[in-house]
């Protein structure tokens, strides 16, 4: 059995990211455990939050269905959301953006000495499009790893560019209206959507699962925005386009090309 710890800013982030690879893991009979930074209060709030309950309540139970769906258990770092780029909220006090490296590697790193596992995943560095909380979790991954008293394998999740332009060129091809999204173009962070393919060293094909994915990710309704605009893509473009994940892994170097295989 393997143990396999993802890091993740967000709850949902799991689902639109690495939930193949997890369920997939969990059916090969692998322990897979899921460490949310950040406990999502600023995202969408649902119009049906019941009397007392919070946002942040609701989206803990949304995490604890999609793990359900993917056969993962949960740690949580216990941070505040931080916002989306430039948010007034990325540096007040509580937030995942504003602790110390140190202080968040800290916590994770307990975390890790209590799970022991094989393999650690964390996000690229700059969190696959410069969210300030996606960015921090490259760093605290990092600074937990070399904190932890194990040494586990490091790779990062991230999204292959060159994936993503063959996905959108055929869409165009068939006449799909994609408006002007372009994952060339530069983010707010400076940087251009994800990783290119030839720094990538890992494919996961996952469309023998894709089904779970889209439960996971309809776990996380009350992020309608997000969520909502991923389950509206149809099933058979949905498989094709969400049903492969890809993480680099740094130790690899920069020469071995990128396998559609099992990283684990």
């Amino acid at each position: 059995m393997t143990t396999i710890v993802f890091v993740q800013a967000h709850p949902d982030d799991e689902a639109s990211a690495v939930a193949c690879t997890m369920s997939i893991a969990t059916d090969r009979g692998d322990r897979v455990v899921t460490v949310y930074a950040t406990n999502g209060d600023h995202g969408e709030a649902p119009t049906d939050l019941a009397e007392g309950e919070t946002v942040v309540q609701r989206r803990r139970k949304e995490a604890e269905g999609s793990a359900a769906v993917t056969g993962s258990e949960i740690r949580w770092l216990d941070y505040a959301d931080s916002g989306m780029f430039g948010w007034e909220q990325n540096d007040l006090e509580g937030s995942f953006h504003a602790a110390s490296t140190d202080e968040a590697g800290g916590r994770l790193a307990a975390i890790l000495d209590e799970v022991r596992p094989d393999v650690v995943v964390g996000y690229d560095f700059h969190g696959n499009y410069g969210h300030p909380d996606h960015v921090k979790v490259h760093h605290v991954t990092k600074r937990a790893l070399a904190l932890h008293s194990g040494s586990p394998r490091y790779l990062e999740s991230t999204i292959n560019r060159d994936f993503m332009r063959r996905m959108r060129d055929t869409a165009v091809a068939m006449g799909v209206e994609v408006g002007d999204w372009n994952p060339d173009q530069v983010m707010e962070d400076g940087h251009p959507l994800g990783t290119p393919e030839s720094d990538l060293h890992w494919q996961v094909d996952g469309r023998e699962v894709i089904e779970r994915k889209r439960a996971a990710l309809g776990c996380h309704a009350s992020q309608t925005s997000d969520v909502g605009m991923m389950l509206a893509i149809p099933e058979e473009a949905f498989r094709e386009g969400w049903g492969f994940e890809h993480f680099s892994e740094p130790a690899l170097g920069v020469d071995q090309p990128m396998r559609t295989a099992w990283p684990f």
